[in-house]
Order: C-alpha cells, then structure tokens, then sequence
C-alpha cells in the first residue's frame, strides 16, 4: 500500500539527544525584492548581502546551509498592517512596505532533527536501516506548493552514500502508521544537516556567504 505523504520537506521533530522540540527559531531577513519563492520547511542558506534564500538541493554547494523557513512577516503596502505567511512568495506576489524589514524566521539550530520523505522506494525495513548514518541529498524540488505554501523536496534515495559532502546525515527512521510501505516513496527519515552554518565546524574550509544561488 503506498505510503500517505510523499513529500513535505524538512519538518522539525526535536534536537540531537532527545532534546524537547521547542520550535525555537531565528529572526533573518528576506531582501523585499526577492522574487523566489522561498516556502515552508525548505532549505535556506545566507546571502552576502546579508539575507536569506532559498538553497534548492544544496548537494556540492558552497555555503552550509542555515535551517528551515518557519514563516514569514512583512508590513503590506496598502493596509500598512503586519502581514504574517507561512512561506515567502515572491515580491511579485505580495505588496510590501519597502520602509519596513520583511522577516523570516527561521529553525536554525545545529543540532535540530527533521523529518524527511523518501522519494523513492527503499526495498525494506533492513535496506532502509542499513542507511541510517549515511549522507543524503535533497532531490530538487518542483516548487509548485504555492497552493498551501510547503516545500514539496524529498530524500534522494538515489544519492544516498558515505560521502562526506552530502548536505543530509540520516539518523533514525520514525514511527509512522500511514508510511510502513518501503517499497514506496514516503517512508519517513529523521535527518540533521551536515555542515550547518551556524556550527562550529564545517565541511568547507571556511563559511563564506553566497553570493548567487548557483542553483
């Protein structure tokens, strides 16, 4: 039977060593210009000029990325009112008071765990423990979730491997009754970031800002 959710990005569940999940985040900024769409639980990495984007499938990149976007808040510019969304949808979407900040809040910690999808099948219970501390990347996501705001990435499965340079390190498969099915996409993977750019150390020789997507 195929499993109930297939992909959703990367959902928040708790902190390295049981820690309580206290959906703790981090106020960032999107530049009010930015005409990406940038959406909820999906990857986000820091710009040099001193804002967020989004990060895509960050496998080979080169900035850490920084955490998930929890949601946004900007001041609308014809209601001059706080506007609050889930998900940043382009400055082609909205209208923003430019006089004010439009802010992204951001799960940022290192040691945060999130729940991912699968995209594909992972054969078995035992094929798919057998990944467990290996590296992963995300597979690119279409970005159509524009209808509720949610990123729509996944688990490579294909790219699942040792190497060190994968942005994902799997750590623990999750409970999940409606996602048993593990010849199907959708099982569940608990997965922290590697090369967190809030982390004391990192994959890369130093943590320099991007300066495009390079997507």
């Amino acid at each position: 039977m195929a499993n109930a959710n297939i992909a959703y990005g990367l959902r928040p569940i708790g902190l390295v060593g049981s820690g309580v999940n206290s959906t703790g985040v981090t106020q960032y900024e999107i530049a009010s210009n930015n005409t990406n769409a940038i959406y909820q639980y999906g990857l986000c990495v820091p710009l040099a000029a001193g804002v967020i984007d989004f990060a895509g499938a960050t496998n080979g990149g080169t900035t850490p990325a920084l955490g998930v976007l929890m949601g946004v808040e900007y001041v609308d510019s014809v209601s001059k009112k706080p506007t609050f969304l889930s998900y940043w949808p382009g400055s082609g979407s909205v209208s923003v008071d430019t006089n004010h900040p439009v802010k992204a809040f951001v799960a940022d910690n290192p040691n945060q765990l999130f729940k991912v999808a699968s995209d594909a099948s992972l054969t078995d219970r035992a094929t798919a423990q057998a990944a467990v501390f290996a590296n992963a990347s995300l597979g690119t996501s279409a970005r159509t979730g524009t209808e509720v705001g949610n990123s729509d990435s996944a688990l490579s499965v294909s790219t699942i491997a040792v190497t060190a340079t994968l942005p994902l390190r799997i750590v623990g498969i999750q409970d999940d009754a409606g996602n048993t099915d593990f010849a199907s996409a959708g099982i569940p993977l608990i997965v922290r970031i590697n090369a967190h750019y809030n982390a004391n150390t990192s994959r890369f020789d130093s943590q320099t800002t991007a300066t495009s997507l390079g997507l």
